[in-house]
């Protein structure tokens, strides 16, 4: 079910004067695509028709990482978001809040142009998420509802902030993430890396993920062109204590901080990690990771063969962020960037990963990626 209306119903009463705060999103005109897109029909099973990749977009159909939400400011209007997913052909969206926020009466709407401003976890975009989700939804695009709020650093409140969650809007949240371990772009809002002494204490909230089969997306610095591997004990220490939870390490591990790793290095401690984790996963969001390392043709083909090998392990997304300063064009142009990438994928890896089947598969959806259609091979 999309749109969620048996929440709605109970929620409409007491929620109905924040109707307002979702405005109708403004017509998009002149974004007819030149190829028809397609519509969660496409998804349901052997029936399918099969998919062109010679005449059908290269973009991926799963955004798995969506701030639908800002670090700071007025976002975009939740329904505008889902209309920019339908007009470029994103049927599967996670959405995502932003955990740690600038003040609410700070002007920035990007941490990176307040340093020196305090950036703390919270719980209001979660909110603002849920209600916005469960009175509008869709019913053209399937919305995958994700906690963003918890503090790794305070393992203790995270239990307490998914029993408020679950208590005010029960059955909504299946997802958990994008949290972070080590963000160094966020050291100068005095975030600090989570202690690895910390970790052990996340237990109990990893088993409830656990026995809810709840993903946790985790943004965690592999490290920084001066010491490239400096973090991947944090991202080692999680998957050695919690190896039966589902994670998704975000980004390749990649970061502004980190774009000049060897590939073979960089590759070497991917793989080693999938292979001895089976349940971890890992995205390759966010168009850092394309300005630096994908566009660039020598790196491309180095990590061609590693997207192919592993591609029942990888999941797409945009990491766009949902300010009001920002529009259709910058989120087609996101998409577009983010998955350039798949087009040079066999067609295993391109089914798996831009058309989904991994992010059926993980999350338990009724949906079946479509078959290439044998001429597109």
């Amino acid at each position: 079910m999309h749109r969620n209306t048996l929440h709605a119903t109970l929620l409409a009463a007491s929620l109905a004067g924040l109707a307002g705060c979702a405005a109708q999103p403004p017509m998009l005109g002149g974004s007819q695509p030149a190829t028809a897109m397609l519509t969660l029909d496409a998804f349901q099973g052997e029936d399918a028709a099969c998919y062109d990749r010679a005449k059908q977009p290269y973009t991926a159909v799963v955004d798995s990482h969506l701030h639908f939400r800002p670090f700071g400011g007025p976002a975009l209007p939740f329904d505008e978001v889902v209309q920019y997913l339908e007009n470029t052909g994103v049927l599967f969206a996670n959405v995502y809040g932003i955990g740690q926020m600038l003040p609410v009466n700070s002007d920035c709407t990007y941490y990176l142009d307040c340093v020196g401003t305090l950036v703390s976890p919270t719980m209001k975009n979660d909110f603002m998420n849920a209600m916005n989700f469960v009175l509008n939804g869709s019913d053209a695009v399937h919305l995958t509802m994700s906690m963003t709020f918890p503090d790794l650093e305070k393992p203790d409140s995270v239990l307490v902030g998914m029993r408020l969650l679950d208590h005010e809007f029960p059955g909504v949240f299946s997802w958990m993430g994008e949290v972070n371990l080590v963000k160094q772009a966020l050291f100068g809002n005095f975030h600090a890396v989570v202690p690895l002494a910390t970790i052990p204490r996340w237990a109990p909230f990893m088993a409830l993920l656990r026995f809810r089969g709840m993903p946790l997306a985790i943004h965690s610095d592999l490290g920084n062109d001066a010491d490239p591997t400096q973090y991947l004990p944090w991202i080692e220490e999680v998957l050695r204590l919690y190896p039966h939870n589902k994670i998704i390490w975000m980004h390749l591990g990649l970061s502004r901080e980190l774009v000049a790793i060897d590939p073979d290095t960089h590759i070497g401690i991917l793989e080693s990690l999938l292979d001895r984790y089976p349940n971890l996963m890992v995205d390759i969001s966010w168009r850092v990771i394309d300005d630096n390392v994908f566009s660039d043709p020598g790196l491309r083909e180095r990590y061609i063969p590693f997207l192919n090998a592993y591609s029942d392990r990888i999941l797409p997304g945009t990491d766009f962020v949902a300010s009001a300063n920002k529009n259709f064009d910058i989120y087609r142009t996101e998409l577009d960037v983010t998955s350039r990438i798949l087009a040079d994928l066999d067609d295993a890896a391109f089914r798996n990963i831009a058309l989904g089947e991994n992010y059926f598969r993980l999350m338990g959806l009724d949906y079946v990626a479509p078959e290439i259609c044998a001429s597109s091979s």
